[in-house]
C-alpha cells in the first residue's frame, strides 16, 4: 500500500516506518498521524514483521507539530480533534504488541520527543538535539511529556528539561537513560535495524507478555504488577512457542516461532 506522508519496507523481520515530510520537518499533521495508525494495524497480524523502526532520516527525526497546519484551524473543536488523534496514535505505538525503537537523528522537539518517548527504545545519532521547548512558546508538552518523560528519567530532570525548555545532546540523553545507543550519523538507522531484527528473533508471543508486564507494572502497585506478571507467565508457558522454545534448545537448532 502506499502512503503519503509515511514510507514502509520490511527487511530481516523488521518494519521499518519512515516519517515521510522532510521538506516540513518530519512535523505532524492530521494525514501523517492516519497513516502511521494505518501502517500500525497493517504490522500487527504481520507474521513477517516481529519488532518495528521509527526513523525520520539522517537530518531530522521530527520538529514536532506542524505549526501551519495547527494555525489553520477554524475552531477549538479542530484543535481538540488534532489532539485527540495525536495522543490516540501515540498510545497505539505504545501499546502496540510487538516491540518498537524510535531511530533519531538531527532533532526530535516538542511533538517529536514525545512520539520518540512512546517507542520502548531509541537509538539516536550524535548530531540529535532533542529537547520540549513547549514553555518557551506558552504551552506545555501536551501529548505526553510532562507524564512519560518523568517516567522514564525521573521528575527532577524532566522538570529541568521542560521548565526551561533546553536542548540535550544525544550523549547527554543517554546519560539520563533517556536513550539506549548513541551512534554516528552513518550508523544509527543500521544500528536500530539490527537491534530490533535482534529482538524480532526472540519468541513474539514472550515479547508481547514482557512488553505488556513492564507497561501495566508502571501503572500500577508492586503487588497488582507482580499478580499480572503471574498470570502472563502462566500463559506463556502453557504455549506452543513455550514447548519450541525448550525443544529447540536441546536439539540444538533455531526455534520456529508461531506466536501462540
Amino acid at each position: 500500500m502506499d502512503f503519503e506522508t509515511v514510507l514502509f519496507e520490511k527487511k530481516d523481520g523488521v518494519g521499518i516506518i519512515t516519517l515521510n515530510r522532510s521538506q516540513y520537518m518530519n512535523t505532524l499533521n492530521g494525514k501523517l498521524l492516519e497513516e502511521l495508525n494505518e501502517v500500525l494495524s497493517l504490522c500487527e497480524n504481520d507474521a513477517d514483521v516481529g519488532a518495528l523502526v521509527l526513523t525520520g532520516g539522517a537530518k531530522c527525526f521530527c520538529a514536532g507539530a506542524d505549526v501551519k497546519y495547527v494555525t489553520s484551524f477554524k475552531s477549538p473543536g479542530e484543535f481538540t480533534a488534532f489532539s485527540r488523534l495525536t495522543r490516540q496514535t501515540f498510545h497505539n505505538i505504545e501499546i502496540f504488541s510487538k516491540p518498537v525503537i524510535a531511530a533519531i537523528s538531527g532533532v526530535a522537539l516538542g511533538g517529536g520527543l514525545e512520539l520518540a518517548l512512546c517507542c520502548d527504545l531509541r537509538v539516536v545519532s550524535e548530531n540529535t538535539k532533542l529537547g520540549l521547548p513547549e514553555a518557551k512558546l506558552g504551552a506545555i508538552p501536551g501529548a505526553g511529556g510532562t507524564q512519560r518523560l518523568p517516567r522514564l528519567i525521573g521528575p527532577t530532570l524532566a522538570k529541568q528539561i521542560i521548565f526551561t525548555g533546553m536542548h540535550i545532546t544525544g550523549t547527554e540523553a543517554y546519560k539520563m537513560g533517556l536513550v539506549n545507543l548513541v551512534t554516528s550519523t552513518e550508523d544509527f538507522l543500521d544500528e536500530a535495524v539490527k537491534l530490533a531484527a535482534d529482538i524480532a528473533e526472540k519468541a513474539p508471543l514472550a515479547l508481547r507478555a514482557a512488553k505488556s508486564c513492564i507497561n501495566t507494572g508502571l501503572q500500577i502497585d508492586l503487588e497488582s504488577g507482580l499478580n499480572y506478571e503471574t498470570q502472563w507467565s502462566v500463559f506463556v508457558v502453557g504455549s506452543e512457542d513455550h514447548v519450541e522454545g525448550f525443544r529447540s534448545f536441546i536439539e540444538k537448532r533455531k526455534p520456529v516461532w508461531k506466536g501462540k
